[in-house]
């Protein structure tokens, strides 16, 4: 299916600002490192050499820098060891730099860290009143925690538990309890024209998503073709609820011609307006949009399973308001670990998981579901692994302001101290791969690096925004050892600089004696025995496209 063209498409937007232990650093190493850092942090040459100039590495890292797409564009590099820190490479290290999805690097570790990798969401229903003869008379609550991976179908089993504990009637209220987190649905300094747009949905402790990538937050339309030229495209909207309206202005085209078709929501609205022209005979194609005020979804879709399920609910729907300590609980639905919605989350780039994690931290660690604590918990879990939180400021935990700013070297110190983490593994592994055709596995390095020493071996976080690129993570060396790296790319002008940052990994891949020799976690770094892949190898542009977007966001995905 083809993706509907929504309109203006957003700028991008920063990430999350933490990162990076010094403190694992051999003495050489430490000793190279903070030398250089006092030069280059503080704005070196445009051509500053690593610590290691002369280097064959080295070499071959500054001339891929030396790309004319970088002329004038801002770029922080670092390469290490990743069991004794030792740098290999470095250039504007300790340069602040707006690093887009990087940031949700922080945040993933962050997360396992403070809340564990066994944290499980959950979203309870409750009865509040007196209860006989299958009636309640009084208030059904439904609770939620914030759980970023419910669908209609949960709901659904929500509604099946409560019709199971014998309720058939409530004469009062049924009551989405949303107060876990705050009211501030939208993230500091986010891009007003990405309102509508699913990327960028609004952070509720209660939503619904309409499909297992768990976009959630939003709904998807599916648009097909009149019956001839001139009649409106039938449209079906996903998950099917009463909350969001659908407008169609659109028409069914000749056959053969373009499709215009573009799908709007308005600010402060749930209805959504369909326009354009589609093509008789042509395929379905989909739209993915934001709702607003994501609790009278999720509340919208419960209400409807009640329904289906023949608990009667006699009073209105409300929204905000806290569940009393009387309550009791009549059905409960738990999420999956947090170490599995790191798979999501990071291969698809996902923010609203990032943002919904935040505010997780925020409630555990600090009392407050709002970004404030959130990012307090994530500074927190930074400093005490090493990482100087005074080189950097992180404003959201997605990535999507561009207010943030996270030098290089940060991003590799944080990718070398959470080795020793017993969640390293998963961690590791929820990371996109290059070239690995499965969306869980390749995520948002599916289609790059194919047919080189780094597919299947190269475990990293992209990020891309209008001007940002970044690409941090491991990779294995040709003699088995283990590189963190970590490459933030600002200010260009070209559309994409995502085939600079593979130039970079693949250069890694291919250094050293080529042995063999087993890394630290046993893995061997030669991918010469690795099974090809029949994923395309996407030149730069479409790996990131004109729009500056992770590729993971422009539905359907193409990465």
């Amino acid at each position: 299916m083809k993706r509907l063209t929504l309109p203006g498409g957003p700028l991008a937007s920063p990430a999350q600002a933490a990162a990076a232990p010094r403190r694992r650093l051999g003495k050489k190493a430490a000793a190279a490192a903070v030398g250089f850092v006092l030069v280059l942090g503080t704005g070196g040459a445009a051509g500053a050499e690593s610590p290691t100039a002369g280097s064959e590495l080295s070499k071959k890292i500054d001339k891929i820098l030396s790309d004319e797409r970088l002329a004038g564009a801002g770029t922080s590099v670092v390469v290490s060891d990743a069991a004794d820190g030792d740098v290999l490479y470095e250039r504007h290290s300790g340069k602040r730099m707006m690093p887009a999805s990087n940031t949700k690097l922080l945040t993933a570790a962050a997360a396992l860290g403070v809340l564990g990798p066994g944290y499980r969401y959950r979203t309870d229903v409750l009865a509040h009143g007196d209860r006989g003869g299958g009636r309640l008379d009084g208030d059904l609550y439904l609770r939620g925690t914030g759980d970023p991976t419910l669908l209609a179908e949960d709901y659904d089993a929500l509604a099946a538990d409560v019709a199971a504990s014998g309720i058939k009637e409530v004469t009062g209220r049924l009551v989405a309890d949303d107060t876990r987190f705050d009211s501030q649905r939208l993230g500091r300094s986010w891009a007003a024209d990405d309102e509508s747009a699913y990327y960028s949905s609004q952070i509720s402790a209660l939503s619904v998503a309409p499909d297992t990538d768990y976009d959630t937050g939003s709904v998807r339309l599916e648009v097909s073709p009149g019956s001839a030229p001139g009649k409106k495209p039938k449209v079906k909207m996903v998950p099917d609820n009463d909350y969001v309206d659908v407008e169609v202005t659109a028409e069914t085209v000749a056959e053969g011609g373009e499709s215009t078709l573009s799908v709007d929501r308005e600010h402060g609205g749930n209805t959504l307006t369909v326009s354009g022209g589609i093509p008789a005979g042509a395929d379905p194609e989909e739209s993915w949009t934001s709702v607003w005020e994501p609790t009278g979804y999720a509340a919208s879709v419960f209400a409807d399973a009640l329904k289906d399920h023949g608990v009667r609910v006699a009073g209105r729907t409300e929204t905000g308001k806290a569940t009393p300590d009387a309550a009791r609980r009549v059905a409960r639905h738990k999420s999956m670990p947090v170490s599995e919605l790191n798979v999501p989350f990071l291969k698809l780039s996902n923010n609203n998981h990032a943002e919904v994690l935040t505010k997780t931290m925020g409630y555990e660690a600090g009392g407050e579901g709002t970004w404030e604590e959130g990012l307090k918990a994530v500074q927190g879990f930074l400093k005490k692994e090493g990482v100087d939180t005074g080189t950097l400021r992180q404003v959201d935990g997605s990535g999507l302001s561009r207010m943030n700013n996270v030098p290089a070297a940060e991003f590799g110190a944080l990718l070398r101290a959470v080795r020793d983490k017993p969640w390293f593994g998963k961690f590791h592994d929820a990371l996109p791969i290059a070239c690995a055709p499965d969306r869980m596995k390749g995520g948002t390095l599916r289609t790059r690096m194919c047919d080189t020493p780094a597919e299947l071996n190269a475990h990293a976080k992209t990020g891309s925004l209008t001007g940002a690129s970044g690409l941090s993570g491991y990779v294995d060396d040709a003699g088995g050892r283990r590189l963190v790296f970590s490459i933030v790319l600002n200010n260009y002008l070209a559309d994409s600089v995502k085939d600079i940052e593979d130039e970079i990994v693949v250069a890694l891949a291919e250094s050293g004696d080529g042995t063999g020799a087993k890394a630290a976690d046993g893995k061997r770094g030669s991918t010469s025995q690795k099974p090809k892949s029949s994923a395309p190898q996407p030149s730069g542009r479409d790996a990131a496209g004109a729009d500056g977007l992770e590729c993971s966001w422009r539905k359907p995905v193409r990465c």
